[in-house]
C-alpha cells in the first residue's frame, strides 16, 4: 500500500504528459462509451468506429513524436559527449518509455487501426448486437497492451495484463446470439484465468525471495540469492513462462487457441493474433532479460536453463503448430495453428541470449512480429470478405477466387507467401534474420527446425493458393467494401516493401534500440 502512494506521489504533471497516448485512449473510450447511449442505433456503428479510429491514430503520433523526440535528444547528447540513455522513468520506476516498449505500442496501435477499419466494412453484416461496445472496448484492450510493454514492476505489469485479458474476454464473446461465440468466451475465460494464476504464482515466489516488485530490485536480489533459494527460482520462472506460454499461445500450452479463434469475431480474432500475443511477448523480453539473465550461480546455471526452455518450447511451437494445422480446412483455426508456429520463430530470438555476442534479439523479433502483423491482418481481412460471399469458413470458400476477384487474389498470394516465409516478402526477411540469427548463436539445432517447419507449412499454405487457381469457380460475387479493401492492399504494399528493403528498416531498429539501456537498465 505504501509503494502504490508513493508510486501515485511521484506521479507529477510532467510525468503524466509522458501517459499520453495511453491518457488519449482512456479519454476517448469515456466519451464513446457515453456517445453510443445518445446516437441513434443505426448511425452510432459509423460514427463510433470512426472515432475510435481517430483516437488510435492520435495515441500512435504522441508514441511516434515522443520516439523522435528521445533520439532527437539522445543525438544532440552524444554530439555534446554527453551519455544519456534514453529511458524516460515515472511512477518510482513502475513505468518505462524507451525505445523497446515505444516500437511494440506502434506495434500494436497500428495492428488496432488496421483491425478496426477492417470491421467498419464487415461488422455492420455480421450478428454482433452491441456495435458500439464492439469499438470502444478495443480501446482500453490497446492501453492493457502498452502498458504491459511499458511496465517496471510486477503489479503494474499485471495491471496491464488483466486490462487486457477482461476486455478480450468480453470482445470474444461480444456476439451474443452466437452458441460458438459464447462458448469460445467461456474457454477462453478458463484459459486466461489458469494463465493468470500461474503468473501470479511464479510472481510471488520472486517478491517471497527478493522482497520487491521493481524489476530492476529484483534483478539485484535473484542476483544475490541465486545461489541460496535455486529451486525457488526456478519454480517462479517456469510458472511465469508458463502462464505466459498460454498467452501467446505456444505449444503446450495452445489447445485453446483454434476454438478461441474460430469462435470470436474476425476482427477480434486479428487482435489476439497480433496485439494480445505481442502483449505478451514483450512481458517475457521484460522479465527474462530484465531479471531472468541475472540468475545464475557457480552451482545452477538458472538462467541457461531457462533460455533453453524457451528454445524447447520454440521447437514444440513450430512442430506442433505446423503439424496440426495440416489437417485443418477451417481457415480461422488454420490461422490459430498458424499462430502457435509464428510463436515458436518469435520465441527464438528470446532462446538465443547473448551467445556469440549474438545483441540483434530484439531488432529481429520485432521485425518478424510487424511482418506477422501485415500478413496476418490482411489474411483474415480477404477471408472476411471471401466468407461473406461464398457462406463458408472452409479452406473451399476459396475456390475460383482468381476468376472472381483477380486482384484480391493476388493480395492474398502475397501474404500466403509471407506466411509461408518465400521471397519476396516481409515474412521471407522476418524468418531469415532469426535463422541467421540462430546459426550466429551456434543453435543449429533450432535453426533446423525452423526450416523443418517451414516445409511442412508448405501444404497447407500453397492449399490455399490451390484452391483460388485450380479450383472450380463459385457463383457467388464477391464484394470488397472500400475500408476491408484499404487494409488488404495497405497490409500487400507493406508486406512486399519489407521483402524488398528489409536492412533499412532492420537497421533502424537495431540503431535505436539497445539491449543494456532498455532492458538492462535498473
Amino acid at each position: 500500500m505504501e509503494a502504490a502512494q508513493q508510486q501515485l506521489q511521484s506521479l507529477s504533471w510532467s510525468d503524466a504528459g509522458y501517459l499520453a497516448p495511453e491518457w488519449i485512449l482512456i479519454a476517448f473510450t469515456i466519451v464513446l462509451a457515453v456517445l453510443d447511449l445518445f446516437l441513434p442505433r443505426r448511425s452510432s456503428r459509423s460514427v463510433i468506429g470512426w472515432l475510435t479510429l481517430g483516437g488510435i491514430l492520435t495515441s500512435l503520433g504522441f508514441v511516434v513524436w515522443r520516439m523522435l523526440d528521445m533520439a532527437s535528444k539522445t543525438a544532440d547528447a552524444e554530439a555534446a559527449g554527453q551519455a544519456m540513455s534514453g529511458v524516460i522513468r515515472i511512477m518510482a520506476d513502475s513505468y518505462r518509455i524507451d525505445y523497446f516498449s515505444s516500437m511494440l505500442k506502434i506495434v500494436f496501435l497500428a495492428a488496432t487501426a488496421l483491425i478496426v477499419l477492417m470491421s467498419l466494412g464487415t461488422v455492420k453484416r455480421s450478428d454482433i448486437v452491441d456495435k458500439g461496445e464492439f469499438y470502444y472496448l478495443l480501446l482500453p484492450a490497446v492501453v492493457g497492451a502498452m502498458i504491459m510493454a511499458s511496465s517496471g514492476d510486477l503489479i503494474t505489469l499485471y495491471i496491464g495484463l488483466e486490462l487486457l485479458s477482461i476486455t478480450t474476454y468480453v470482445l470474444v464473446g461480444i456476439r451474443k446470439q452466437s452458441v460458438q461465440s459464447s462458448e469460445a468466451a467461456f474457454k477462453y475465460v478458463v484459459t486466461g484465468g489458469i494463465s493468470s494464476a500461474l503468473i501470479l504464482f511464479g510472481m510471488s515466489y520472486l517478491y517471497g525471495i527478493t522482497g520487491a516488485t521493481n524489476l530492476g530490485a529484483i534483478a539485484q536480489g535473484v542476483q544475490q540469492h541465486a545461489a541460496d533459494f535455486p529451486a525457488l527460482l526456478y519454480v517462479g520462472f517456469f510458472f511465469i513462462l508458463a502462464g505466459l506460454g498460454i498467452k501467446i499461445a505456444a505449444a503446450p500450452f495452445h489447445y485453446w487457441a483454434a476454438d478461441v479463434y474460430q469462435g470470436a469475431p474476425t476482427p477480434i480474432t486479428a487482435f489476439l493474433a497480433v496485439v494480445s500475443k505481442g502483449a505478451a511477448f514483450a512481458v517475457i523480453f521484460r522479465i527474462v532479460y530484465n531479471v531472468a539473465f541475472y540468475a545464475s550461480s557457480p552451482e545452477k546455471p538458472i538462467a541457461d536453463d531457462i533460455f533453453l526452455a524457451l528454445n524447447v518450447m520454440a521447437a514444440a511451437a513450430m512442430l506442433v503448430g505446423s503439424t496440426m494445422a495440416l489437417r485443418q480446412f477451417n481457415v480461422k483455426r488454420l490461422i490459430a495453428l498458424s499462430g502457435v508456429a509464428n510463436a515458436g520463430y518469435l520465441l527464438v530470438p528470446l532462446g538465443l541470449s547473448l551467445k556469440g555476442m549474438h545483441a540483434s534479439n530484439f531488432g529481429e523479433f520485432i521485425f518478424y512480429l510487424a511482418a506477422y502483423l501485415l500478413m496476418t491482418i490482411g489474411a483474415l481481412t480477404v477471408f472476411t470478405v471471401i466468407s461473406k460471399s461464398a457462406e463458408t469458413d472452409e479452406v473451399g470458400g476459396f475456390s475460383g477466387l482468381y476468376y472472381r476477384a483477380p486482384w484480391t487474389a493476388v493480395a492474398m498470394v502475397v501474404f500466403v507467401l509471407s506466411l509461408a516465409g518465400l521471397p519476396i516478402t516481409g515474412g521471407f526477411f522476418g524468418k531469415l534474420f532469426i535463422l541467421l540469427g540462430a546459426a550466429q548463436s551456434h543453435l543449429y539445432w533450432i535453426a533446423a527446425i525452423m526450416v523443418v517447419s517451414s516445409v511442412i507449412s508448405y501444404y497447407f499454405y500453397f492449399g490455399i493458393i490451390r484452391q483460388m487457381f485450380m479450383r472450380a469457380t463459385i457463383d457467388n460475387e464477391v464484394q470488397v467494401p472500400v475500408t476491408s479493401g484499404i487494409v488488404i492492399w495497405l497490409c500487400t504494399a507493406a508486406t512486399v516493401a519489407l521483402g524488398i528493403v528489409p536492412s533499412p528498416v532492420l537497421n533502424w531498429m537495431n540503431a535505436h534500440f539497445s539491449i543494456v539501456n532498455d532492458l538492462f537498465v535498473r
